[in-house]
């Protein structure tokens, strides 16, 4: 097996991860399945592992200096993470891996709809729109458990977190697209995904070559991602975003359902 696809691999999630704030998942289980022939287990604790080193902090750095960053909300989402991802991890080792996949395409399908606004565009007049409300004050409890609901999906799907930070600092904190994809990299940097890489190579699924491979490039990759996505308006942002999820929901389907 050609070694120096990981590190590629690693690029293409890395550039990803530090222009939507996720973890690089969503592109590395995906990829490990089909181009490297891993089953979903092995390639949800290879993807989890690479994730463990702080591979996004340049793209942290960027937006960190662009004001993007706020370090305590990142904490307290962080904090979550950790806690979740016990959760997640042990349910997954649990379950079969084609409910596995049936759940993540699920998600991945609703999340990109809510993006797109569909329901808008059945109503008899388009309303006119309003600008972005101004973000609210939270309690750090409601990071907390943001980053709980993000670890346990992190821990069933070899993913970070960010597809589940991202829409739901987004939607109820009123953030908005950059500062949202900002806090969640920030929230990805400590290692919270370690409970559920633990469980995973107690269970034999866990190559740490592969893994080392795509963390270098990773890093390689999520300061240029991140410094794309500083330049792109929000409003494109997030429809570029909801193509995105909606292209490896419909992969998804079409490979396990």
């Amino acid at each position: 097996m050609d070694l120096v696809g990981f590190f590629i691999l690693g690029i293409a999630a890395g550039i990803l991860s530090g222009l939507f704030g996720i973890g690089g998942g969503i592109v590395i289980v995906p990829s490990l399945i089909v181009i490297f022939g891993l089953d979903i287990l092995d390639a949800n604790a290879v993807s989890l592992a690479a994730m463990l080193l702080p591979v996004g902090i340049l793209g942290v750095w960027a937006y960190y200096k662009e004001g993007y960053v706020n370090i305590g909300e990142s904490l307290w989402v962080a904090l979550g993470l950790f806690l979740g991802s016990f959760v997640g991890g042990g349910i997954a080792v649990n379950i079969g891996e084609s409910l596995l996949a049936k759940l993540y395409a699920g998600i991945l399908i609703y999340i990109a709809i809510s993006y797109f606004q569909l329901p808008k565009y059945f109503r008899k007049k388009q309303p006119i729109e309003k600008e972005e409300k101004p973000r609210e004050k939270k309690s750090f409890w409601a990071f907390v458990l943001i980053g709980l609901a993000a670890g346990v999906f992190a821990g069933l799907f070899g993913k970070g977190g960010g597809l589940v930070i991202v829409p739901m600092l987004i939607h109820f904190f009123h953030y908005d697209s950059r500062s949202a994809a900002a806090t969640s990299l920030a929230a990805l940097q400590l290692p919270v995904g370690l409970p559920s890489v633990l469980i995973y190579a107690e269970n034999g699924h866990l190559n740490l070559l592969f893994a080392a491979l795509i963390a270098l490039g990773i890093f390689v990759g999520v300061l240029i991602g991140s410094k794309i996505g500083i330049k792109i308006p929000p409003s494109i942002f997030k429809k570029i975003y909801a193509v995105f999820l909606l292209a490896i929901a419909v992969y998804m389907a079409f490979e396990y359902i």
